[in-house]
């Protein structure tokens, strides 16, 4: 990724001038599209209004501009956002509370969207991954893993990523744009639609907002499947904190008892260590904190996560130690992928448990084996060699799991997530499901 030669100031007046949004990299902030937006919403090309990702307030704004006097539409913006958000209707004709000659009027002027579906995949071991498309036709991509006692939906920020971690096979890609709020929050849509995990009636509608605000619940309360969609991690593709306000509106949305109604401790927001916003999300977000640590020493760390060199790891785990909500209870989850040679040693572990006790952080460990994708430039640490290094931290008083790579046949894991877009065409992706249709066609004969 070629870096501009102007100012941050110089870039931000340029940018403005040529119609750019200003995204911060780990040198210089750089400049990509931004799509056409009016008043905070993407246009379509039928002229009607997409809702998904909007809050109650401005799809009140939206019909009361459409014609509505302000008490109606506040109350229509009060059944839309139940409907959208709480029952996960597509429809304005599911909307059975609205009266039957008032849902034209709406199915006229506004849509209710979802991002498109390019491609599904399914692991060997269950994990899920969605290949997607935006309305301005760029791809990205979200992953559903199951567990025996929840289900994880991971979920981008960016098309794209600046971050060019050296591990990531992301971090190969160029950062196109930011994801809008409806495009991350259709994205959690998207997955209960495929799931089946819509409240159906009256009792699940209960459990399912009871399920989302009690903090102290640990499992959800309603399943279509078996595969309950419980917690959200902002891991996608993307760096979560430099797409801050969306990523914001889109969980206040997820989280909100009478939206998406999931709790706030469910859902889990992962940097690579971008400072300034860490304290504006545990202030404005309030979600649970991971950091992609993955090296102690500069030197290493400067290498495989480039940012470091802006943002160093002494003031990382300060502000790490200083981010609101931070507790035994609510401990910081640092991801650390391992890599052979690179940052596996003895003495890596050593050094990362004194860190962590230096800044008394509340802290758990994930360590990743690394996840191998083509023309990556490691290898993944032995299992002996992971072993050791968990036991090293564990005696140290800080847990250090080793995580379970799953959808690695997919390239739905850890650092795998690069748009199948870019390897291969539409043409392509149609000639194999033409060819599927052909055996699956000869196979009936």
């Amino acid at each position: 990724m070629s870096e501009t030669n102007l100012s941050p100031a110089g870039a931000d007046a340029a940018s403005t001038a040529a119609g750019l949004m200003p995204i911060p990299g780990h040198v210089d902030p750089m400049t990509v599209p931004r799509p056409t937006l009016v008043e905070g919403v993407t246009p379509r090309e039928d002229g009607r209004t997409d809702l998904v990702g909007l809050p109650r307030k401005r799809i009140a704004e939206l019909f009361e501009g459409a014609g509505l006097d302000a008490k109606a539409a506040k109350l229509r913006a009060k059944q839309v956002f139940h409907w959208l958000y709480h029952r996960g209707v597509t429809e304005f004709d599911a909307m059975t509370d609205i009266a039957k000659t008032m849902r034209p009027w709406l199915a006229e002027r506004f849509v209710i969207g979802r991002p498109t579906i390019v491609e599904a995949q399914h692991s060997s071991d269950g994990t899920r991954k969605w290949l997607l498309r935006t309305a301005d036709g760029h791809d990205f991509e979200m992953v559903f893993i199951p567990d025996a006692d929840r289900g994880t939906l991971c979920v981008s920020s960016q098309v794209g990523c600046t971050l060019n971690c050296r591990f990531c096979h992301t971090g190969t890609m160029r950062l196109v744009r930011n994801l809008t709020v409806g495009e991350i929050v259709g994205q959690v849509m998207l997955a209960r639609d495929a799931l089946g995990e819509w409240p159906k009636n009256a009792e699940d509608i209960r459990l399912a907002t009871m399920a989302g605000l009690d903090d102290d619940e640990d499992e959800g309360s309603y399943s279509a499947d078996g595969r309950l969609l419980t917690n959200i991690v902002m891991m996608g593709m993307g760096e979560p904190l430099y797409n801050f306000d969306n990523v914001r509106d889109a969980l206040g949305i997820v989280m909100d008892g009478d939206g998406l109604a999931l709790s706030k401790r469910r859902i889990t927001l992962s940097t690579s260590g971008v400072i300034p916003q860490m304290e504006r999300c545990g202030q404005e977000i309030g979600v649970n904190l991971a950091v992609s640590l993955h090296a102690v020493t500069k030197d290493v760390r400067d290498e495989i996560v480039p940012i470091n060199k802006k943002y160093g790891i002494e003031d990382l785990l300060q502000a790490c130690a200083d981010y609101p909500g931070a507790s035994n209870a609510r401990r910081i989850t640092f991801e650390y992928v391992m890599l052979k040679d690179k940052n596996d040693s003895d003495e890596d572990a050593r050094e990362l448990v004194r860190l962590l006790r230096k800044y008394k952080l509340p802290a758990k460990v994930n360590l990743i084996p690394f996840n191998p994708w083509p023309g990556a430039p490691y290898e993944c640490s032995t299992p002996d060699r992971i072993r050791a290094f968990s036991n090293i931290v564990f005696e140290g008083g800080i847990s250090a799991p080793v995580r379970t790579p799953r959808g690695r046949d997919i390239d739905a894991a850890c650092g795998q997530l690069k748009t199948a877009a870019e390897k291969k065409s539409r043409a392509e992706l149609d000639r194999l499901y033409a060819e599927k249709d052909a055996a699956l066609a000869a196979e009936a004969q």
